[in-house]
């Protein structure tokens, strides 16, 4: 790991220290947080599988249903049945936050004239058209959920990368290269102390050498 440039003061030492203390902080935090998102990454990929499941079982019926009704009344009047539909979806848009995530949140209503969803008469319809009108009319609320739980497990997702990221560079980079610079100037440190010593020690020698040459000269 690569030692930082700086000058090996005491001060320095000081200063890289409080730097490690945070960055090991920051670590711990962002660690719990990437775990966290996890947590909720795995309950929506969970709830998105089911609903996925569901929304495309209902299509599958419908397209099998307008299938059937389109073999059995001409392009026309299939067109002219669907034409002028009598129900109105309503979709607002919120967000709210997840882990410091912002996810969009889809509330929707439907709305139809009275409690007849159907738009044509049934005279010269097929029952299979009514049946695709109903199932179509049971499955959107499942795909705007599905639409928001897909949104906000991508969202998750994004913000798990960015924070595995950020971990790694703390863990594997940032931390490992201040300790090795904190361990290297503390060496310089000590050393310089030693040396410093050495030398105290070797001129105290000198003068007592000095005091007793100058004794005995007396």
């Amino acid at each position: 790991m690569a030692i930082m440039q700086v000058n090996p003061t005491r001060m320095e030492l000081t200063r890289l220290k409080k730097r490690l203390q945070t960055s090991m902080r920051g670590h711990k935090l962002l660690k719990d947080k990437r775990d966290d998102l996890m947590k909720k990454f795995l309950e929506l990929v969970r709830r998105n599988k089911e609903l996925r499941e569901q929304v495309e079982q209902k299509i599958m019926s419908v397209y099998d249903g307008f299938v059937i009704a389109s073999a059995v009344m001409s392009p026309s009047m299939l067109e002219e049945a669907l034409m002028l539909p009598k129900t109105q979806v309503e979709l607002d848009l919120d967000t709210r936050n997840v882990m410091s995530v912002t996810v969009p949140v889809f509330q929707f209503s439907q709305a139809s004239e009275g409690e007849d969803i159907y738009s044509y008469g049934f005279v010269s319809t097929s029952g299979e058209l009514d049946d695709s009108v109903e199932a179509l009319r049971e499955v959107l609320p499942l795909m705007l959920e599905l639409a928001q739980m897909e949104k906000s497990a991508q969202l998750l997702a994004e913000e798990i990368e960015k924070t595995r990221r950020r971990v790694n560079a703390l863990e594997y980079v940032q931390i490992p290269s201040l300790q090795e610079t904190i361990k290297s100037i503390s060496m310089k440190l000590d050393e310089n102390e030693r040396g410093n010593l050495a030398r105290l020690m070797k001129i105290k020698d000198m003068m007592i050498a000095q005091s007793r040459q100058a004794m005995g000269e007396n």
